[in-house]
């Protein structure tokens, strides 16, 4: 079912199940991700709506484990607080949230890059540590996040065959390969599913906010490390890494993660005009292959 998701059909919404916000502005916020839609509520709130019925699940999701996860965490994440209910004109459940007034994360942005790096793993580790009891086991609600990298095996070997005459397929299928022989050895932990730049906000130069739970889950936490390669450089990365509670193989599979994501993008661009996004997967790619290079010297 495609439906237009727009401020009138949240302003229909919020008159139906929310009357008391009836009198506040709505409007688009700046940046949109891809599975949900998110609109300002007055200056305080945001609505944030499944973009389609595969995204729905996410939503229900985050409703039911983000006030159980809060408590818990050192950094800002969205705050519930209101559910609203599938109706007529929108099917899925959708929430009204408290607006995190932080920038989106930037090199610009940020005062030094090796503290960020410290907080987000310090963020990482305690996700981890928390309990997973009856917590949703990774599977198709994250898109495998938190899965063996198998799941996506073969679509990775297609891209890098698509992509041989540009990249390094040997190379590629080097890393892969290493990467999708080892596997999580410990019991499952909680992983956030999408470490991303447009997750992370930033207030005062400083890690402020972790967003966006849709894709997490319990499971191996490798999926989390993509960031390392698609926006930390070597000194960076490397003290990621030397926070995290982690061992080589989980990062083995973490450089595969980010590997996966920065091919498909590409692959995803043949034949097309090159865009911010694609330019970005290739240089994530250059990086790995630098990175992994220098591992192995």
């Amino acid at each position: 079912m495609n439906i237009e998701i727009n401020d009138g059909l949240v302003r229909q919404l919020v008159n139906d199940q929310f009357p008391q916000w009836c009198d506040l502005e709505i409007k688009p916020v700046a940046t949109q991700g891809w599975d949900n839609r998110t609109f300002h509520l007055g200056s305080d709130m945001t609505v944030r709506l499944p973009s389609s019925e595969s995204y729905a699940p996410q939503a229900e999701k985050e409703q039911d484990w983000i006030p159980i996860l809060s408590s818990m965490l050192p950094f800002q994440v969205p705050v519930l607080l209101a559910k609203g209910k599938p109706s007529e004109v929108f099917p899925y459940k959708w929430g009204i949230y408290k607006w995190l007034d932080g920038e989106n994360l930037e090199l610009e942005s940020i005062n030094d890059i090796s503290k960020l790096a410290k907080d987000l793993a310090h963020f990482l580790n305690e996700l981890q540590k928390i309990d997973t009891s009856n917590a949703p086991l990774a599977g198709q609600h994250c898109f495998y996040r938190g899965a063996p990298l198998s799941v996506y095996d073969t679509e990775t070997k297609r891209a890098i065959q698509n992509l041989s005459d540009t990249i390094n397929a040997k190379l590629a299928i080097e890393i892969w390969d290493k990467a999708v022989m080892t596997k999580w050895e410990r019991l499952p932990v909680w992983f956030h599913g999408d470490i991303a730049k447009g997750n992370l906000l930033t207030k005062n130069g400083e890690l402020y906010a972790v967003i966006d739970f849709g894709c997490c889950g319990v499971g191996d936490p490798a999926c989390d490390l993509s960031i390392a390669w698609t926006f930390f450089s070597e000194d960076s990365r490397q003290m990621f890494k030397t926070e995290l509670d982690l061992d080589e193989h989980t990062w083995q599979r973490g450089r595969a993660w980010a590997l996966w994501k920065a091919l498909i993008t590409v692959e995803q661009s043949i034949g097309k005009t090159a865009d911010i996004k694609t330019n970005g997967a290739v240089r994530t790619i250059n990086e790995i292959f630098s990175d992994y290079h220098r591992g192995k010297k």
